[in-house]
């Protein structure tokens, strides 16, 4: 099924309408850091947007992260992933987890979903205190003025409203293919080239 059948783009979206969607990558989008990935939009409106792929991990555990902040744990973070939420950016850290914006660097980016960027946050995790839903990432992805819409309408993305059982109960690796399944699509048999039946 080609991306013109699946997702017609005859008019431009709303600025601002994508916040608390998930981005699926099409094959529009090329062999690059986004090539068949899975983004939460945390913000959107009409200075830009900003989000955090949750579908690329990176070889490093959330144990070797605090280890290397120099935050002593008693839980077991060993198997929890750090991904890597995008290109810019890729030494700073977010949180986005379940629950308000209690912690320092906390701001809501959905209903019962917060972003979060300070040092205290992973200090609760690491005593386990934290929230009990949470994806840890180092970088984001970031769009200019336009430029996200622009995208959407080029069929460089589809959106699907974002799932909390995609964001924080399905393993990494999967959720992509969830997402699809979302909107009724096999990601696998997408393509890049439009055609008439």
């Amino acid at each position: 099924m080609s991306l013109e059948e699946q997702h017609p783009s005859e008019t431009a979206p709303a600025t601002g309408a994508f916040q608390g969607q998930l981005l699926i990558a099409t094959p529009v989008i090329g062999s690059g850091f986004f090539n068949r990935s899975l983004t939460y939009l945390c913000h959107h409106d009409a200075d830009g947007a900003m989000g955090i792929v949750i579908n690329q991990h990176l070889d490093l555990a959330l144990s070797d992260m605090l280890e290397h902040l120099d935050i002593e744990s008693i839980s077991d973070l060993s198997d929890c992933p750090v991904l890597a939420g995008g290109p810019v950016g890729t030494e700073q850290g977010f949180v986005l987890h379940r629950g308000d914006p209690e912690w320092e660097g906390s701001q809501s980016v959905g209903e019962d979903l917060s972003l979060t960027t300070s040092r205290d946050i992973l200090c609760a995790l690491a005593l386990g205190d934290g929230p009990e839903d949470y994806l840890v990432a180092l970088g984001y992805a970031g769009w200019g003025p336009g430029q996200l819409e622009q995208e959407v309408s080029g069929n460089s993305w589809l959106t699907v409203p974002a799932d909390r059982g995609i964001l924080f109960q399905v393993a990494t690796n999967d959720k992509l293919t969830a997402a699809g399944k979302q909107l009724g699509i096999d990601i696998d048999l997408l393509t890049a080239q439009a055609g008439h039946a």
